[in-house]
């Protein structure tokens, strides 16, 4: 278990970050998976000027959720040892796809997780989704978790 630093000393700050970073971030620090192939927009947590974390939102992987009013958070990294850092992220990256407009966001969990910061951003889960793997055309030998997932939802309101 990681120790947590102090977050009266520390200030986190969401800005902008380019898919470049987000992708050289996400390769560096994830702990399953490598960067996403697109996205719609990507935000960066910064602890001074360090990138500590960073979120990548596109259109959703399943094409029953493509519907376009429906975004989904591809990927959330974030160095071990900041505390409430996911929850800033999925937080903002709520604020951000409501003002562009979507109505709904998802995101995808492994089942081993626990969820913990998705359920502080107000997310619900609805339970076991998608495979343990892509299969036909989409299997490109991805190094992924043989593992089920689980579906978060979150309305944006009006």
């Amino acid at each position: 278990m990681a120790e947590y630093i102090e977050c009266e000393t520390l200030k986190m700050q969401i800005r902008p970050i380019t898919f470049k970073q987000a992708s050289e971030f996400i390769n560096k620090h994830h702990r399953h998976h490598n960067a996403t192939i697109g996205c719609k927009f990507c935000i960066g947590l910064y602890s001074d000027n360090d990138l500590i974390g960073c979120a990548v939102c596109g259109r959703p992987v399943s094409r029953y959720y493509d519907d376009g009013l429906t975004c989904e958070i591809n990927r959330v990294c974030v160095i071990e040892g900041y505390k409430n850092a996911c929850s800033m992220l999925y937080g903002a990256c709520c604020r951000i796809a409501k003002n562009m407009g979507y109505k709904k966001i998802i995101t995808y969990t492994l089942q081993s997780e626990s969820g913990t910061s998705l359920k502080a951003s107000n997310f619900t889960c609805e339970g076991q989704a998608g495979g343990t793997h892509w299969t036909g055309k989409r299997n490109k030998g991805q190094l992924i978790p043989p593992e089920m997932k689980n579906r978060w939802v979150k309305k944006l309101g009006a």
